[in-house]
């Protein structure tokens, strides 16, 4: 039973949270996932923190395909897939996945947080090296602690010390380097070909996290590895179901054949838990189905993406570079990012203020994202709130 003293003590540590200005509060909201968004109560607002770069979340062809497969395949599974979880959809939503991404096959997880914790003890063991990008995601630094690897990491995006770290262990018996493929907080692309390259140098695998460029980065939209041209050159891809394809939930590892096989026998999350709804392994493969024939939302969200980014850099606004529709506006200050995201919503614009333990101390920011779903007049009216604001706040000048 907790006693007295640690609650006091976890209280105080909320408080201090809470003085720091890096307390998560998170917003009700009273309506589908949308460009527009009711929050408690009832009051809409525009919506630039989501992850729907597509608008597919509530897309009437992908809320009609779920109805129709939640008649056809009922709510869930009550099972892992090698007892009695396995429904035809599961097997067909894999079949497409690897169609989709160019791979050999693919396994599906209830998200790809589960995705990178699982797929990489079964690979490793104390003789193996896992080499890793000091910006990774939290879901690939958490599957590396699973693991009984030789952990190597090494400066992000930076390739001499990637080679450093390749050169260090060259004793390992396997090697793995993992990646993003777009690091979510900067909204910046790994450097596939240099990673590609080292790897094949040195005799190492390669993983990509593709979690935000599935579906929308690249030529067609299969992501960062079609964008860096190096397709057959990455062994894993793990990637997620809940943002750009539908927004929902779900993931997968897709890559190499006998990597895949391995997971079904070995990988832990896989195992013990539960099956994906088989809703949401229909309603992705009709989401797949729809992206193939309609390249104009990938267009969409680059016109916007290329807008937004040049006309809040313009009203002086310290802005990440890039072209990916994550846009970093920088703050640094903490307890400032909290008070110009609460500014902005009570002007009517939806962001979230992103801040220690998610970014480093010192790099507080807005993080605003892009859909295909946003109008010429919504990115108008969030670059207009934001000039409002950041004069307001002495973030830009008078």
């Amino acid at each position: 039973m907790l006693d007295e003293m640690t609650r006091a003590e976890l209280a105080a540590r909320l408080d201090g949270i809470r003085a720091a200005g890096t307390l998560k509060v998170e917003r009700i909201l009273e309506s589908p996932q949308g460009a527009r968004v009711r929050v408690r109560p009832g009051r809409e607002v525009l919506n630039f923190c989501a992850n729907n770069y597509l608008g597919l979340a509530s897309h009437p062809e992908v809320v009609r395909a779920a109805h129709a497969a939640l008649d056809r395949w009922g709510y869930g599974m009550s099972s892992v897939r090698f007892i009695c979880g396995t429904q035809e959809v599961h097997a067909r939503l894999e079949s497409r996945v690897s169609r989709y991404l160019g791979t050999e096959d693919t396994i599906l997880y209830s998200s790809c947080f589960d995705a990178n914790g699982g797929v990489f003890e079964p690979l490793l063991d104390a003789e193996c090296a896992l080499i890793t990008d000091a910006l990774n995601h939290a879901s690939i630094i958490d599957g590396a602690r699973l693991c009984k690897a030789r952990r190597f990491i090494y400066a992000h995006s930076d390739m001499a010390d990637l080679e450093a770290r390749l050169r260090e262990a060259s004793s390992c018996r396997r090697k793995l380097i993992v990646t993003d493929g777009v690091f979510s907080m900067d909204g910046d692309f790994a450097d596939l070909p240099g990673i590609c390259a080292r790897a094949e140098n040195h005799g190492a695998m390669v993983a990509v996290d593709d979690s935000h460029a599935t579906g929308f980065i690249g030529p067609t939209g299969r992501g960062t590895i079609e964008r860096a041209g190096v397709q057959g050159r990455v062994d894993v891809i793990t990637t997620t179901f809940g943002k750009a394809l539908g927004g929902a939930t779900g993931g997968c590892v897709s890559g190499r054949r006998e990597i895949v096989g391995l997971l079904r026998q070995r990988s832990r999350p896989y195992l013990f838990s539960n099956t994906l709804a088989p809703v949401v392994a229909a309603t992705t493969i009709a989401v797949l189905d729809l992206l193939d024939g309609r390249p104009e939302l990938r267009q969409r969200l680059a016109r916007n993406t290329a807008w937004f980014r040049r006309a809040i850099s313009d009203a002086g606004f310290d802005v990440k570079p890039g072209d990916h529709p994550i846009v970093p506006i920088m703050l640094y200050e903490e307890a400032l990012a909290g008070r110009v995201a609460d500014r902005l919503l009570e002007d009517g614009i939806y962001v979230v203020g992103f801040s220690y333990p998610v970014v480093p101390k010192g790099q507080a920011r807005i993080r605003v994202q892009l859909s295909a779903l946003h109008e010429q007049s919504d990115l108008e009216a969030a670059v207009a709130a934001f000039a409002r604001v950041g004069k307001e706040l002495g973030v830009i000048g008078k």
